[in-house]
């Protein structure tokens, strides 16, 4: 999701959407946002009117001003008591709203203040630990798990994956737009390579049955659709991991093969962390936080640890450097030289 809103309002052409919400879902697809920052965005739009609104006199955006915003801005803080990280999110939405859809880029909404960005030091697991979780976890959940920590790719990357990103020569495989829409390489752990070559069976007997139903092909990024029409029926857009059962494209409304719902991994994650006993507070990214603290750990050099993340900045990478020097535990408590 952007984080932030560049000042510059972009230049686009004129909206055809009447209703305030359709114009800020227009803007965002027009800007190529993802599905993610549009609904992220349309709910603090549609919280700050009806927040402003609990009297029952609803008003426009347009008719509001910095007052308003920092009343939201404050209550969500005080009352909602949201992170830093929240509380950028909704700023970052009424930014928009006001510039990009309302073409309103007013002096007051320079004046304010955000939150300031807390560097927490992420949840890291031993070695071990990621070898006792991986071992309770099995199917393609158990699968996509081992190549999110043996590649360091983000969650949504994984799923994304397409069936022409794999390379099995090389052992690679190729992110299509990762965060920031960019592209990287990382590499294919060799472990995998077999589990990941009978999971593209199995993909390939829902994507033969799928065509031979007639059904609509996958979801294709940008205007390839409109640019090769038949591409989303081949074998190789074809997702790696692909959904059981067919949903609504909730863009297009068209009925089609997403790829595995998200929350699955996450579950079955949860479920493996209770019975391995680990009394930490494990989610899917922390798979990607473990792969760079071990490969930082065995002597990987950290520009080759930032570009397999797909950091823009080495100092973002650097954080795994303080996981680092906290379990190394190199220097000695004072307690321990009183019991000496």
């Amino acid at each position: 999701m952007n984080r932030y809103i560049k000042p510059d309002k972009v230049a686009a052409p004129p909206l055809q959407s009447t209703r305030l919400l359709d114009q800020v879902r227009e803007r965002i697809r027009y800007l190529h946002y993802s599905l993610q920052t549009e609904k992220a965005y349309l709910h603090w739009a549609r919280f700050f009117i009806r927040w402003h609104g609990r009297d029952g006199k609803m008003r426009h955006p347009r008719d509001m001003g910095k007052a308003d915003v920092e009343a939201f801005l404050t209550m969500l803080a005080d009352e909602r008591q949201v992170s830093p990280a929240t509380h950028r999110q909704a700023l970052n939405a009424l930014l928009f709203l006001y510039r990009q859809v309302l073409d309103q880029d007013l002096p007051w909404l320079q004046s304010i203040g955000r939150p300031p960005e807390r560097k927490r030091i992420p949840v890291v697991l031993t070695t071990g630990e990621v070898q006792s979780v991986l071992a309770l976890m099995d199917g393609v959940e158990g699968l996509l798990a081992r190549m999110l920590y043996g590649t360091g790719m983000r969650l949504a990357e994984g799923l994304s994956l397409r069936v022409k990103d794999i390379d099995f020569d090389r052992h690679v495989v190729i992110v299509r737009s990762g965060k920031g829409d960019k592209d990287r390489v990382v590499m294919l752990p060799r472990a995998l390579v077999v589990p990941l070559r009978d999971q593209l069976m199995r993909s390939r007997a829902l994507w033969a049955a799928d065509r031979a139903a007639g059904r609509s092909g996958v979801y294709m990024p940008h205007a390839l659709d409109a640019k090769y029409p038949r591409a989303g029926q081949t074998w190789a857009w074809q997702w790696v991991y692909p959904a059981p059962h067919l949903s609504v494209d909730p863009r297009s409304g068209v009925e089609r093969r997403h790829h595995l719902f998200e929350e699955r991994l996450g579950r079955q994650l949860k479920r493996a962390v209770s019975q391995a006993g680990i009394a930490k507070h494990v989610t899917v990214h922390t798979l990607r936080h473990s792969f760079a603290t071990h490969l930082l750990q065995s002597g990987t050099d950290i520009r080759t640890v930032q570009e397999l993340l797909g950091h823009s900045d080495v100092s973002t990478t650097m954080i795994y450097t303080h996981v680092l020097k906290v379990a190394a535990g190199g220097t000695a408590s004072p307690l321990d030289a009183l019991a000496a």
